[in-house]
């Protein structure tokens, strides 16, 4: 049987990192991405995987790592776009994007188009990590992604999670039939260093007497190992946003085609890729 590729960003802690390890425990070449040099390469050399680094608050990195990883891998059977996070104060990045919405939304998008035929060409899994703050937090105009009209630390994530959604619903729409099955999900409120940078409501969940109460990297990591591990559309749903390797119930915006597809033309323009009509 071949060995399989999978392009894990956001590898160097947290789920990420746990999904590597299981999923290089099961015998697949692991690519692990990541911004940190030193957290990336120490979670890489101790479970023996390959690794490149990547900045997705600048769109050249993500220009550079599609480069190279259609060079190195002939075959890439799962891209898992688990990268991102909730930020500070409203920041514009060199690429001219609101960088919340850069980093979890607008990287993965340009990642994941940069890499679309090797995608296909292999029927590729490409898993989307979203969070349930889709739901509690996005309020989401699409002529205002990059919150000129007014930006809060939570919307501004929730309105991102709820973007992975609508990119994985119109990437499966898109390309589905040319092979690529995708999927959103939800890892649960995880113990680990996210909201590091926030001064908002999560960064007291995550650093106070409620951590408690969070479940460990290794219970987030779950779904999304699932999700790459088992059959679409016999497993799971293309297309469909999960947690806890359920169907759940996004934000209500998630079941727009139409936002979706507007979603995607307008991120096309933003990462300086060509808007192509579906």
């Amino acid at each position: 049987m071949t060995q399989r590729t999978v392009i894990l960003t956001g590898a160097s802690d947290g789920i990420g990192a746990v999904a590597a390890r299981i999923l290089r425990a099961r015998g697949d070449r692991v690519v692990l991405v990541g911004r940190s040099p030193e957290k990336t390469r120490s979670v890489a050399e101790s479970i023996g995987a390959d690794y490149l680094l990547a900045d997705f608050a600048r769109l050249d990195d993500v220009r550079k790592l599609a480069a190279d990883l259609l060079e190195r891998y002939p075959r890439i059977d799962v891209l898992a776009n688990n990268a991102g996070g909730i930020l500070g104060a409203r920041t514009i990045t060199e690429d001219g994007n609101e960088q919340t919405l850069q980093v979890n939304h607008l990287a993965p998008f340009l990642l994941t188009n940069l890499l679309i035929e090797r995608l296909a060409t292999c029927g590729a899994t490409v898993v989307n990590t979203s969070s349930v703050a889709n739901a509690r937090f996005a309020r989401f105009d699409v002529d205002d992604l990059n919150a000129e009209k007014g930006y809060s630390e939570n919307r501004a994530y929730g309105n991102a999670k709820l973007a992975n959604i609508l990119f994985t619903t119109e990437l499966h729409s898109r390309f589905f039939d040319r092979g690529i099955s995708t999927a959103a999900f939800h890892p649960g409120i995880v113990a680990t260093s996210f909201g590091t940078g926030s001064t908002s409501i999560m960064r007291v969940i995550y650093r106070s007497a409620f951590s408690a109460f969070l479940i460990s990297p290794e219970q987030g990591a779950d779904t999304l190992v699932w999700l790459a591990t088992t059959v679409p559309g016999v497993d799971w749903v293309s297309g469909a946003y999960y947690d806890k390797r359920r169907i759940a119930r996004a934000n209500p915006q998630a079941y727009d085609p139409a936002l979706a597809a507007r979603l995607w033309d307008r991120s096309a323009e933003l990462v300086g890729l060509p808007v192509v009509p579906r």
